[in-house]
């Protein structure tokens, strides 16, 4: 089969492919893309990648030419229409700059709103956390992604972890309603570095769903860091029931992989979607 399972829970990788009748479960993605709409891409194996999910939210976002060419890339193989949100402007350095987005399949997922970026009155990230509400048939939910810098040292990229609970803040202080925040993305590094304690001795309960554990980079001869996760909050997110994991994409072709789609391997959550605990 194209594409492999690695379950978090099992720690292992089975020939599983998702269910095209997914009910009461949603399968929430984020993928570093990286550099999409620059250089050579396979836009069908990127298609590939994400198509079973409901909602992905995608970091290394070039271009929305890019964007536009998955988009059309993924309606080709999937029998969903799909719908797409797109940061306004593009954020990072004078040198670099990236968006953030999101694909989700318009028969599964409803997009309700836009809630911008965080806003970094002390330049404390190099690419502001961005913030979109979504619904998914009576879960409703904002996602925010975040692109971490890597840089030259490994403090940087701790500084930023250690910021993250005033992104939470931020985003769950927007909607006294709106309860459930999720934190995807690449934060280059693992989850459980301690620069994410301070987000997860939070009086929420927050946690990441993915298993440090599970490589989520991919290397020349193999997997290599887990970088790539997805933090909640099990106070208000009571549908994820613990199921998580990562998409193989590699088909065992590591370099090429990287090469032509992507570095890093999509993550995903498993939420329940027939009631919400807001």
């Amino acid at each position: 089969m194209f594409l492999k399972l690695i379950f978090a829970l099992l720690i292992s990788i089975c020939s599983l492919s998702f269910s095209t009748e997914k009910e009461n479960k949603a399968y929430i993605g984020v993928f570093n893309t990286l550099r999409l709409g620059k250089g050579v891409k396979d836009y069908e194996h990127l298609a590939k990648s994400i198509e079973p999910f409901d909602i992905v939210g995608l970091v290394e976002v070039m271009n929305k030419k890019g964007l536009y060419r998955l988009l059309s890339e993924v309606e080709k193989i999937s029998d969903s229409k799909w719908g797409y949100e797109i940061s306004p402007y593009p954020v990072g350095t004078n040198e670099y700059k990236e968006y953030y987005a999101f694909l989700y399949k318009k028969n599964r997922v409803n997009f309700v709103k836009s809630e911008g970026f965080y806003p970094d009155e002390n330049n404390e990230f190099i690419r502001e956390p961005y913030g979109a509400t979504f619904k998914i048939h009576n879960f409703d939910f904002t996602y925010v992604l975040v692109h971490s810098i890597y840089g030259k040292k490994i403090s940087q990229r701790q500084f930023e972890a250690n910021k993250l609970i005033d992104v939470y803040n931020y985003f769950q202080n927007l909607d006294s309603i709106e309860n459930d925040i999720l934190i995807g993305g690449d934060f280059n590094l693992p989850a459980n570095d301690s620069a994410f304690d301070n987000l997860l001795s939070h009086e929420d309960d927050i946690i990441y769903t993915l298993d440090p554990s599970i490589k989520t980079t991919i290397g020349t001869k193999g997997f290599a860091n887990s970088y790539d996760n997805i933090f909640i909050s099990k106070k208000y997110t009571q549908e994820f029931k613990g199921q998580s994991g990562a998409l193989d994409i590699t088909k065992d072709d590591f370099i090429k992989t990287r090469k032509e789609v992507s570095d890093h391997l999509p993550i995903f959550i498993i939420v329940d979607t027939e009631i919400d605990d807001d």
